[in-house]
């Protein structure tokens, strides 16, 4: 077997199982009016199945909650037009032979009042902060907090009655479950605020919630990052002994799967050691990760001005990823820009054509091929 030979071993993950190690990366996009996935969302995430892709993660799609949307024309996941939507998205990938699961989401209080749905309402958070020590939205009330866990478990059960093969929950990058997490956003005085584990009961009254709705035997991933896109040197956890305090017990409380956000996969997590954030949340929860962040590209992203879009790249060697998945470092790799400028990505790579794949440029993420 050669290294390549590695990233297309089929895989279990325990109810899951895939063809290969690859995973489409969740992108937002806006290319769904109304919040209605159309047609030509449909073929997007068609395309990319047909490529071999093993999992497909959606863009991010938001539950149900005035305050849950932060952008303009990105998918929701309520609603009869919206799921049947979804519906079509799912039978075309599974038609195609592969496997998808929605990413879950709340912005909390990236949100910017007149966005659709939603209106003038103001953007959520712990403590009405998207930014440490600057109020700009509302302070969730125990009554909101218990609407939103709601939304989530209800968005859960839906995707499993409509086919999906799993979800991941968005608990990264500076939205409303990050903002929980982190304290220069979370200053409760309550039980959701205080050291990091009090900052956590958030998301797991979700996880929980979502494994009630869904079963035992439906996968739940979840997704986390130490950056924030507010300030991307912040950290949750500096040393591998808080990290593993922070994980266990969103494992315990379901998580099957996560899925570690860093920009910059080949960076080490922390010093002494050559293992990523996926590498060590493997060896710390013994759960199956998925590695993320600039995967076959010499450039990491960087949103700009407050909305979502990524930096031009061209393609660069994958065979530390190679390395680093034959020793099983990680379970699944979920590759991002690549993807979108190259839809039949791992069939270029399993082919060993990796010369010929397009480089990413701006504005591709929002076209529709």
């Amino acid at each position: 077997m050669t290294q390549v030979d590695t990233l297309f071993r089929p895989v279990d993950l325990g109810k899951l199982s895939l063809k290969n190690r690859i995973a489409m990366a969740p992108m937002t996009r806006t290319y769904s009016p109304g919040n209605v996935p159309n047609s030509k969302v449909v073929d997007y995430y068609r395309r990319r199945a047909e490529g071999d892709v093993g999992l497909i993660i959606t863009e991010g799609t938001f539950v149900d909650h005035a305050a849950a949307s932060g952008y303009p024309n990105v998918p929701a996941f309520y609603g009869d037009a919206a799921l049947a939507g979804w519906k079509k998205v799912v039978d075309a990938v599974h038609a195609a032979g592969g496997k998808i699961a929605p990413q879950l989401w709340h912005v909390g209080a990236i949100r910017r009042p007149g966005v659709m749905p939603g209106g003038d309402t103001p953007g959520h958070s712990p403590s009405g902060m998207a930014k440490p020590g600057k109020v700009t939205g509302h302070a969730m009330t125990q009554q909101d907090i218990d609407d939103v866990v709601a939304a989530f478990a209800k968005a859960a059960a839906d995707a499993k009655a409509i086919g999906f093969d799993a979800i991941e929950l968005h608990g990264a990058h500076g939205y409303l479950i990050d903002q929980f997490f982190w304290d220069g956003t979370n200053q409760r005085d309550d039980g959701y605020g205080g050291d990091l584990a009090q900052r956590s009961r958030f998301a797991l009254e979700i996880i929980r919630a979502v494994r009630a709705a869904v079963g035992e035997d439906f996968p739940i991933i979840f997704r986390y990052s130490q950056w924030k896109q507010q300030d991307y040197s912040a950290r949750l956890c500096e040393t591998p002994e808080a990290l593993k305090d922070f994980l266990m017990p969103l494992a315990e409380a379901g998580v099957d799967i996560f899925h570690c956000s860093t920009r910059r996969f080949w960076e080490p997590e922390f010093e002494g050691s050559d293992l990523n954030l996926a590498g060590w949340t493997r060896k710390l929860t013994g759960k199956p990760a998925i590695t993320v962040g600039s995967v076959g590209l010499n450039a990491d992203f960087l949103p700009e001005d407050g909305f979502v879009e990524f930096n031009e790249a061209e393609p660069a060697s994958i065979d530390n990823l190679l390395e680093r998945i034959s020793r099983d470092e990680f379970d699944l790799v979920a590759v991002g820009r690549a993807l979108i400028a190259n839809p039949d990505w791992a069939k270029q790579v399993a082919a060993g054509k990796t010369g010929e794949l397009a480089a990413y440029e701006k504005g591709m993420l929002r076209e529709l091929f």
